[in-house]
């Protein structure tokens, strides 16, 4: 049979396979088989099977979370017999000792226990919970591999600051601002699908980052209202981007025109002027006057609208529209002209007091012309005259 001493001393063997071996535990396997089998055929089988080496080791897994999401930190168990499993934080604080809570936090729980895998579970992840987290199993040598935790902070939508008010003929300074991502966000300008080169600067916000793109383009009146794009690039947006929308807002002086209407006025009808104002800001006083006259009793203002019922001749003259803002001022005007019920006017003669005043002026120039000709010939001839009278008083 096979309890024999040298039986008992083989059963308690300790071989050594590259790192040193547990106590076979085979006992009861054994003694069926010794009462079975003869003593070398028992012997032979226990060199096989009970005194295989079982080598115990322990291997962790590395996180990446995003922050304010959960961590599962696992530690990989080869082998286990029942050895000492201890998991540590960054600090090497106990979390968790075979199981059991060791440190009083709750954000930490015991997810899973078993011979082969051993996890846990961070809530509500900080950047403050990143570093190593050790897995040990203590044998009569310590194992032990660390997982490291890493966190992610995706950047906000930026935010844009404007440096310097756009004005017309000027440049505007726009920086584009995403307060806190890890790693540091790229920021990029975007206007009509290309990109606009800025200046980027960051600054270390705990473990996070600030980042700043600052462009300077010029500005002319055609721009207000431009579509600008800030993007914010990330890896943790998987591929997607957080996009700040923003209107160029450009300040010019104002412009003035009066919509007047079609046709010819007389006597009785009614008079309605529109000063149609354009500006940024835009002008939030607009003035009537008449030019070398008050307005009429019978003209009331609205607004942009000035309006005059029953109209006589004596509502002829100019009429002006003036309006200002920050940056400038702004006027036009319109030249009444009331007819008489019962004239007859070609509407195409109806012409307005500047066409006249310009034909009137051109007039009195070409009248001026021709006196001045007639003067300098009249003057030449009178010369010659006054050369010949001695000649002919010789002959």
């Amino acid at each position: 049979m096979c309890k024999t001493p040298h039986t008992v001393r083989l059963a308690q063997t300790r071989t050594t396979f590259g790192s040193t071996m547990r106590p076979v535990r085979s006992a009861v396997f054994c003694r069926r088989l010794l009462f079975s089998l003869s003593l070398p055929l028992c012997s032979l089988v226990m060199a096989l099977l009970c005194i295989t080496p079982r080598c115990q080791a322990v291997q962790a897994e590395s996180v990446t979370v995003l922050e304010g999401g959960t961590a599962h930190i696992s530690c990989h168990l080869q082998n286990y017999d029942g050895s000492i499993v201890v998991i540590q934080n960054p600090r090497r604080q106990t979390l968790f000792f075979n199981g059991t809570r060791a440190l009083k936090e709750d954000r930490f729980q015991m997810v899973l226990f078993t011979p082969h895998l051993v996890r846990i579970s961070l809530t509500n992840v900080s950047v403050s919970d990143e570093g190593g987290y050790y897995c040990q199993l203590y044998t009569e040598s310590t194992h032990h591999h660390v997982a490291t935790l890493s966190v992610l902070v995706p950047p906000e939508t930026p935010t844009v600051e404007v440096k310097q008010e756009a004005v017309e003929g000027g440049q505007a300074e726009l920086t584009c601002v995403s307060p806190r991502s890890k790693p540091a966000a790229t920021l990029r300008w975007m206007r009509n699908g290309r990109e606009i080169p800025g200046d980027v600067s960051q600054k270390e916000n705990g473990k996070a980052f600030s980042v700043f793109s600052t462009i300077r383009i010029p500005v002319e009146r055609k721009d207000n209202g431009a579509a600008l794009n800030c993007e914010a690039i990330h890896p943790a947006l998987n591929d997607q981007k957080r996009i700040r929308h923003y209107r160029l807002d450009v300040y010019f002086a104002p412009t003035v025109r009066i919509v007047s209407p079609l046709g010819i006025l007389r006597e009785g009808d009614s008079l309605t002027l529109t000063c149609s104002v354009t500006g940024n800001p835009l002008p939030r006083h607009i003035q009537w006057s008449k030019i070398n006259d008050t307005l009429p009793e019978r003209a009331e203002i609205s607004g942009a609208t000035l309006q005059i019922s029953r109209l006589s001749q004596s509502h002829n003259g100019t009429y002006l529209c003036q309006a200002q803002n920050n940056f400038g001022r702004a006027a036009d005007q319109y030249t009444l002209l009331v007819y008489d019920p019962g004239a007859v006017v070609d509407p195409q003669s109806a012409v307005p007091y500047k066409a006249i005043a310009v034909v009137l002026a051109l007039l009195v120039f070409t009248v001026i012309c021709v006196l001045v000709v007639t003067i300098w010939c009249s003057v030449r001839q009178k010369g010659s005259y006054r050369t010949r009278e001695p000649i002919l008083a010789w002959y």
